[in-house]
């Protein structure tokens, strides 16, 4: 209290629970807002000095007042305007009660209280990097507050979006991500929640740009819904997490193709031992054999010309039994039929010889890449291997269908199911071939429902 006041009011401030404190004038009362800021200043004329006016006036244009609410006390009259006119925020005229002082004293309280978070909110509005706002809900998300830097981020001026039924922060959102943002909000309304949402919205020059949206739904009386939050441009963000994701998709996609090439390696390592055994074991035995057999025929000739033809019809047999393993093991290694005439072809005599009824679906009606043949043809031929060996299934059928830039290959049967793609060298080595040339494989298996093998396989030449 600044002033003249009459020596009640302290006390009944007091027993309203207000402190308080009386100083006699102007310099005083700065001083004092100096040292302990106040709420609430009641200013009147100083007993034998300034008029409460000029009071008024001195408070006011000082900084020290800071965000109080003056309350002038005067005389009914003109002294009240010129109070007004100099600073005072509210008047109180003499004579007055105890109760009419506490009301204007508490409304004054709520109002620098209010004044106060006026100012908090108009600086976090011009120094917040993000856009302020309030919505309400219950008015078709108009905006009833939103600060300037609602421009920068979305191109629109902060005028186009006040009080508009067109312009509303719903309105610019993209449209893919309109119907995940009303789902957000109507789990926080359920729930009371903050909510913190990312979505997409598309500025004024049609740009698309990523904001983080963080916020709190306000009830009111009547079914009325606001909601108050802030919304912050986090494209860059966005982007250079993409390229982190980007770039460890591709280091664990590069570190994947060295591990499958050398487990192609190594199953390749394992492929020529075999063949060199199949050859030691088999081919080169019984050619071995034959070339003693040629060698005891030249000397039956010429000693016994007459009894040596069982014994060249019998190294003729030989011969063409060791022509046909050698072509049986030449076509594990690459089938010339598929060379010479293609994967349609190829893949047929797969399921001619295959032990289980198989049925073709479909085939590509030409000619593909050369890589995309041969993967194609071992998928096919390793999938009806496993279905020989494993599935104890009574039929089996493959398709492959080729398309502009994709050759999609299906195997499937009607057997026990729970092939497991990552154990054993089979569907792991083929995995291994499918990923080598950019191709993916999916093995769908679940026990007693037979099982699936799907590969697709890009058509460019290589």
């Amino acid at each position: 209290m600044v002033g003249a006041t009459e020596r009640e009011v302290q006390p009944w401030l007091r027993a309203a629970g207000q402190g308080s404190r009386a100083v006699p004038d102007v310099n005083r009362a700065l001083t004092a807002l100096g040292e302990l800021p106040a709420e609430l200043v009641i200013a009147d004329r100083e007993r034998r000095g300034r008029e409460v006016a000029d009071v008024c006036r001195a408070l006011r244009e000082d900084a020290r007042l800071g965000e109080a609410w003056l309350l002038a006390i005067t005389a009914k009259g003109r002294m009240s305007d010129a109070a007004l006119a100099a600073g005072a925020d509210d008047y109180l005229h003499r004579p007055f009660t105890r109760s009419e002082l506490l009301a204007r004293a508490r409304a004054g309280l709520r109002a620098a209280q209010q004044r106060s978070d006026d100012r908090l909110v108009r600086a976090l509005m011009v120094n917040v990097p993000g856009a302020i706002y309030r919505s309400a809900w219950h008015d078709g998300h108009r905006l009833e507050l939103i600060s300037d830097e609602i421009e920068r981020i979305s191109g629109y001026p902060p005028a186009n979006f006040i009080a508009s039924e067109k312009r509303t922060l719903l309105s610019i959102v993209h449209p893919d991500d309109r119907d995940g943002i009303l789902q957000s909000v109507a789990n926080a309304t359920d729930d009371g929640r903050p909510f913190v949402l990312e979505y997409r919205i598309v500025r004024a020059d049609g740009g698309v740009r990523w904001v983080l949206d963080r916020g709190q739904l306000v009830p009111g009386h009547g079914g009325r819904l606001w909601m108050d939050g802030a919304i912050f441009d986090i494209t860059e963000r966005r982007a250079t997490e993409e390229a982190l994701r980007r770039r460890e998709i591709e280091e664990a996609r590069t570190e994947e193709l060295r591990a499958s090439r050398v487990r192609i390696v190594q199953a390749a390592d394992a492929a020529r031992r075999k063949i060199e055994r199949d050859l030691h074991d088999g081919a080169q035995q019984r050619l071995v054999a034959l070339a003693l057999d040629v060698k005891l025929a030249r000397r039956q000739v010429e000693r016994e010309p007459r009894s040596a033809a069982p014994l060249l019809e019998r190294l003729g047999t030989e011969l063409a039994e060791a022509s046909a393993e050698l072509r049986e093991l030449a076509r594990g290694i690459h089938p010339a039929v598929l060379t010479e005439r293609g994967l349609g072809p190829a893949v047929t005599g797969l399921a001619d010889r295959a032990p289980v009824p198989v049925e073709i679906l479909e085939l590509p009606p030409g000619r593909l890449p050369n890589a995309a043949e041969t993967t194609a043809y071992f998928t096919v031929a390793e999938a009806l291997t496993n279905v020989a060996k494993y599935a104890q299934a009574t039929r089996a059928t493959v398709r492959l269908a080729a398309g502009d830039d994709t050759l999609v290959v299906e195997i499937c049967d009607d057997g026990i199911g729970g092939a497991d793609a990552t154990a054993g060298s089979g569907l792991s080595g083929l995995n291994d071939r499918v990923g080598s040339c950019d191709g993916t494989l999916t093995v769908t298996s679940p026990p007693g429902e037979g099982t699936s093998v799907r590969a697709v396989l890009p058509l460019r030449a290589g």
